[in-house]
C-alpha cells in the first residue's frame, strides 16, 4: 500500500507539473493572453548569461514560432529572385519558396519541411507573417499571398488547403495575409477578405466553408480573437473600418463600433480586461470600450488624441490591473497609459529601439509577454534583445537583457527583428531571418 501512494503522489506530481508547462501552440501563447505561468523561469539574469540551447538555420520571415508537444514549429521564405527592399508604399516581387518547418524542440534538429513555390508581391516581402497554429495534432498555416494550408503535425502531410484569392476573390494586402488562424472548438477562423468574406470560418478537419461574414474595402492585418463575456461567446473582427463582434456559431453580427486606423493598419488583437476592451493603430485610431453585462453590446468610453493613448501596429499591447502597456507607432517607445482614460503616465525608448536608437525612428516594436507567477514581463526588443523587466504606472524598470539575434531586416533605414517570441518549456523560442534559437530561462 505504501509503495501504490508514492506512485500516486508521483503521479499527481506529474499532473500538476503538466499543469503549468503550458505550450505555445499560436499567437499570443495560450488563450491568447500574452502570458507565461509556467514555474521554475528565472527573475533575473546570471553572470554568465542565459545559455542559448540551439540555433538552426532559417530563412526569411515575420512569423514567429509556436511550440507544443515537444515540437516547434516556423514559416519562412528561401528566395530564389529578387531581393528584399523595404518601402512602405511599394509592392517589391520576389521569387522562392513558402515553408512551414518543425524542429525538436529539445535539439533544434529539423524534424520535417513542406515547401512550396510562391511568388511574392509585397511591400516588406521579408517572408511569412502569420504565427503557425497547432490544435489537436494539425498545424494550420496562413501564408503571405493567401494560401492557408492543414498540415498533419507529426508528419508535416497536407490534409487540406485553401487558397483566399482565388476562393474569395481577395486582394493580397499591401503588407501580406497576417493575422493568424484561430481555431476553437471544431472551427478555423481566418480573416480572408473579398465581398462578404473577411471572415470565414472552415471546418478545421476538412477545410469546409462552415460560413463567411463581413465586407470592407481591405480586411486588414488583425487576427480574428474570442472572448466570452455577457454570456455569450463573441468572435472579434476588427477590418480598417469597424471593430465587429460575432456570432462565432454562425457569423451573426452582435455589434459593431467604427474604428478606422490609417492605411488599413488594423493589426493589434482587441485586449479584454473585465467588461473593458481596447484597440488602436496607427493614426492616433484607438478606444475603450465598456462590454455591456446584460447582451453582446458595446459603447465607446473613451477615444484617443495625439496626446493620449497608446496606439500599436506590430505589437499586441497588455493591460495590467489599471494601466495598459504597448508599443506606440508615433514615438516608437514602450508607453504606459491609465486605462480609465488614457492619460499617458510614461514612456520610454530603452527597450523598443534603444537608449541609442535613430532620433527619427518610425514603428519602433517590443514584444511584451507577461509572466503571471514572477509578475515581471519578457520583452523580445527589435534590436534583438531579450529583456526582463517590471512595468508599473509609475515606472519602467529593466531588471536584465541578454543580446540573443542580430536585426537582419530594415525598416525606415535602421536594422530590425519584428517577430513576436514563444515562451515555452522554460525556454524562450526567438527568430530572425537567418536563424531559430531558444534560450534556457530555467530558474
Amino acid at each position: 500500500m505504501k509503495t501504490r501512494g508514492i506512485i500516486f503522489l508521483g503521479v499527481l506530481a506529474g499532473i500538476a507539473a503538466t499543469a503549468v508547462a503550458d505550450d505555445w501552440p499560436h499567437g499570443l501563447g495560450p488563450e491568447h493572453a500574452l502570458t507565461w505561468r509556467e514555474e521554475g523561469v528565472a527573475t533575473g539574469r546570471p553572470e554568465d548569461g542565459w545559455k542559448v540551447a540551439w540555433r538552426a538555420k532559417t530563412g526569411w520571415g515575420y512569423s514567429g514560432p509556436a511550440v507544443a508537444d515537444g515540437k516547434v514549429y516556423l514559416t519562412d521564405y528561401v528566395i530564389t529572385t529578387g531581393e528584399v527592399m523595404n518601402k512602405p508604399s511599394a509592392r517589391v516581387k520576389l521569387t522562392g519558396s513558402e515553408r512551414v518547418r518543425c524542429f525538436d524542440a529539445a535539439t533544434g534538429k529539423e524534424l520535417w519541411a513542406h515547401a512550396e513555390d510562391r511568388d511574392y508581391d509585397l511591400s516588406y516581402p521579408g517572408g511569412p507573417r502569420a504565427v503557425p497554429t497547432i490544435a489537436d495534432g494539425k498545424v494550420y498555416v496562413l501564408g503571405a499571398m493567401g494560401h492557408l494550408a492543414c498540415h498533419d503535425a507529426g508528419s508535416g502531410a497536407v490534409v487540406w488547403k485553401r487558397d483566399f484569392v482565388k476562393d474569395y476573390n481577395a486582394t493580397v494586402p499591401i503588407w501580406g495575409f497576417s493575422a493568424h488562424p484561430l481555431v476553437d472548438g471544431d472551427t478555423v477562423y481566418c480573416i480572408a477578405g473579398g465581398p462578404g468574406s473577411v471572415a470565414v470560418a472552415f471546418d478545421k478537419e476538412t477545410g469546409e466553408e462552415k460560413w463567411k461574414a463581413l465586407s470592407a474595402a481591405e480586411q486588414g492585418y488583425c487576427p480574428p480573437t474570442i472572448i466570452n463575456y455577457a454570456k455569450t461567446t463573441q468572435l472579434m473582427i476588427w477590418h480598417p473600418e469597424s471593430l465587429n463582434s460575432l456570432n462565432p456559431e454562425t457569423g451573426a453580427l452582435y455589434w459593431s463600433i467604427p474604428l478606422k486606423p490609417s492605411y488599413g493598419m488594423a493589426i493589434m488583437a482587441p485586449r479584454r480586461s473585465g467588461d473593458k476592451l481596447f484597440a488602436s493603430g496607427i493614426g492616433s485610431v484607438g478606444a475603450l470600450m465598456k462590454l455591456e453585462d446584460s447582451e453582446p453590446s458595446a459603447t465607446i468610453i473613451w477615444r484617443g488624441t495625439p496626446k493620449t493613448a497608446v496606439y500599436c501596429a506590430n505589437s499586441t499591447p497588455y493591460i495590467l490591473g489599471d494601466a495598459i502597456y504597448g508599443s506606440d507607432i508615433r514615438s516608437s517607445s514602450l508607453v504606459a497609459v491609465r486605462m480609465k482614460d488614457g492619460e499617458r503616465l510614461w514612456s520610454t525608448r530603452v527597450p523598443t529601439v534603444g537608449e541609442d536608437g535613430p532620433e527619427r525612428a518610425g514603428h519602433g516594436t517590443a514584444f511584451l509577454v507577461y509572466h503571471k507567477g514572477n509578475k515581471q514581463f519578457w520583452i523580445f526588443s527589435e534590436t534583438g534583445d531579450l529583456i526582463l523587466a517590471e512595468l508599473s504606472p509609475e515606472k519602467y524598470t529593466e531588471i536584465a537583457r541578454q543580446h540573443v539575434l542580430e536585426p537582419t531586416n530594415e525598416a525606415f533605414g535602421r536594422k530590425v527583428v519584428w517577430s513576436m517570441p514563444a515562451f515555452a518549456m522554460k525556454s524562450a523560442f526567438l527568430r530572425n531571418d537567418k536563424e531559430l534559437v531558444r534560450v534556457d530561462l530555467a530558474k
